[in-house]
């Protein structure tokens, strides 16, 4: 005997009479489709956490027919920080150069690298550069170029006030956050 859906019915359980559990309901009397949603919940938190945990931009997982891809969008994140086994490739003049500069700087501005890329003083190698230390800047002013992915990225200027002190080398790298100049804003235009 076949049901209208051309399955053979369930059985009846001998001793209450009813119709006992499908495999889709579990002893709790929790459905199946509720207790798989929560199983792939925690299972994709655990990818999200595995994500995080290994600073990884994109994670794929593929089994038995069920596919999930994550990213992150690491254009908006800081940078992850520096593991204490990976040395860097850069010598650690940064980190050297912002101990000197916390004690000759007080009350000027320091305008910094807002991402990852390579710092240039002129809009091309034959043009001049776009600041010279001693010039007056006005708020909005171009003071350099810091070229992301082949993306010609203008760092303007803050405020009005003058260039102390240019601390990047031009055609050379530098990291987000990294100071690019100081500006006296007492001296003003």
């Amino acid at each position: 005997m076949k049901s209208k859906a051309g399955r053979a019915p369930r059985p009846k359980d001998p001793n209450s009479g009813a119709v006992p559990p499908s495999s889709r309901e579990e002893r709790g009397g929790e459905p199946a489709e509720e207790s798989l949603h929560a199983r792939t919940a925690q299972a994709i938190q655990g990818f999200i956490d595995l994500l995080k945990q290994h600073n990884l931009a994109e994670l794929e997982f593929e089994r038995e027919g069920f596919r999930i891809r994550l990213r992150r969008d690491t254009s908006l994140a800081p940078p992850p920080p520096a593991r204490a086994e990976a040395a860097p490739s850069t010598p650690a003049a940064p980190a050297n150069l912002a101990a000197s500069l916390s004690e000759d700087t007080t009350g000027l501005v320091t305008i910094t690298s807002p991402i990852v890329g390579t710092f240039y003083r002129s809009p091309s190698p034959d043009a001049d550069p776009y600041v010279e230390e001693g010039d007056a800047v006005k708020k909005g002013q171009v003071l350099c170029i810091v070229e992301a992915m082949k993306l010609m990225n203008e760092i303007e200027s803050e405020l009005d006030g003058r260039v102390v002190k240019i601390l990047a080398e031009s055609t050379k790298p530098v990291e987000y956050g990294q100071p690019l100049f100081l500006i006296d804003p007492s001296q003003g235009t």
